[in-house]
């Protein structure tokens, strides 16, 4: 009967160390294998065959995958590098966020100084047009109060000149009473004169 020992076999290239995985020890207990297959009905020499066959993939697959990983130190670098870097983007990011801030802050100031400018020339437009609005309201104002007082005073003229027409018109209405009842007394007088002598001649 064979005896499996616990590290499995390699063979190695003479010259060449065995991989640092390999020289740890086995990677699963190949004589219990070996007495699993055999207890399932398979030869002890295809048994022994299998586990070799199987060895030498388990290693050859660590060998591959120890080959892929990365080394501690080299790790640790990587990982500075990347914290280096990410530390160098940060301070170019904080600039960047600092110059556009900066930017930003001056944009807006120059904005609200343009705003600033921007209403004071509006109250000054609107002061000038309030000012020529009132001095246009007052000459329009004088305008018409010289109109009014032209006007008041034809009126008066015509007042004037009306109320002296009613005294002419009054004077001559007085004028035509006198003449009429002169004429009328005259009138009278010379009729009562003529009945009186009328009144003498038949007697």
């Amino acid at each position: 009967m064979r005896l499996w020992s616990a590290v499995p076999r390699v063979s190695v290239p003479l010259g060449k160390p065995a991989p640092l995985l390999l020289r740890r020890g086995a990677h699963f207990d190949s004589n219990a294998f070996v007495q699993r297959l055999e207890h399932a009905g398979i030869t002890r020499q295809q048994a022994d065959v299998l586990v070799t066959a199987l060895t030498d993939v388990i290693n050859e697959s660590i060998e591959n995958f120890a080959q892929s990983l990365v080394r501690r130190n080299e790790a640790e670098k990587h990982s500075y590098t990347q914290k280096v870097d990410f530390a160098k983007l940060k301070s170019e990011i904080q600039l960047l966020e600092r110059s556009d801030f900066v930017l930003m802050k001056s944009e807006n100031e120059r904005l609200m100084a343009d705003t600033e400018k921007i209403k004071q020339r509006l109250r000054e437009e609107i002061a000038r047009t309030m000012a020529g609005v009132r001095l246009d309201l007052n000459l329009e104002k004088g305008r018409i109060r010289d109109e009014s007082s032209v006007h008041a005073l034809k009126i008066k003229e015509v007042d004037t000149r009306i109320e002296s027409e009613i005294a002419g018109v009054r004077t001559s209405i007085q004028s035509a009473k006198f003449n009429v009842l002169q004429y009328l007394v005259g009138v009278a007088t010379g009729a009562g004169a003529l009945l009186l002598a009328y009144l003498r001649m038949f007697r």
